[in-house]
């Protein structure tokens, strides 16, 4: 025996189906996804993130987060630009693990601060090794001090 609003729900969805509104949904006729798998209570989780396309690091705890990232300095500092720009990203990076190491909180893994020093002497080897120097010749007209006047600009 139903009640009146399964009834009326049932009516609806009669109503669709001779509409047509049900044929050609997509998915219709595939199998459900992960069916035959293993019951796991993270399901969701992980389709969250594949779906989000997040990356795997961020469930990681804050320690193996930052050692991940001391291991992974190299290729990041290559990008970066100036000799500046490299101290100050390892000074922020510095930062993170002198407050995690005043509050450390997850497993017990040994993180220490980067030399800043060590890290710039490496981004300078990988530049020169990518880009070396090569100092060209000066043009012929570099040698002149006074720049030549366009007088075309100074007709009336």
């Amino acid at each position: 025996m139903t009640t009146g609003w399964e009834a009326a729900v049932e009516a609806q969805i009669r109503s669709a189906q001779e509409r047509g509104e049900f044929d050609n949904l997509p998915g219709a006729g595939k199998p459900i996804p992960g069916r035959d798998m293993p019951y796991d209570e993270g399901w969701w989780i992980r389709s969250f993130m594949e779906r989000e396309q997040i990356p795997s690091d961020l469930l990681l705890p804050t320690p193996l987060q930052l050692r991940r990232r001391i291991e992974q300095l190299p290729a990041e500092l290559r990008d970066l630009p100036t000799e500046e720009a490299v101290r100050s990203y390892v000074a922020a990076l510095n930062t993170e693990v002198v407050a995690w190491l005043r509050t450390p909180t997850g497993p017990r893994v040994v993180v220490r601060p980067v030399n800043v020093e060590e890290a710039v002497r490496r981004w300078r080897a990988d530049r020169e090794r990518v880009t070396p120097l090569v100092t060209a010749p000066a043009p012929p007209h570099a040698a002149r001090t006074r720049p030549r006047l366009r007088w075309r600009w100074w007709r009336r």
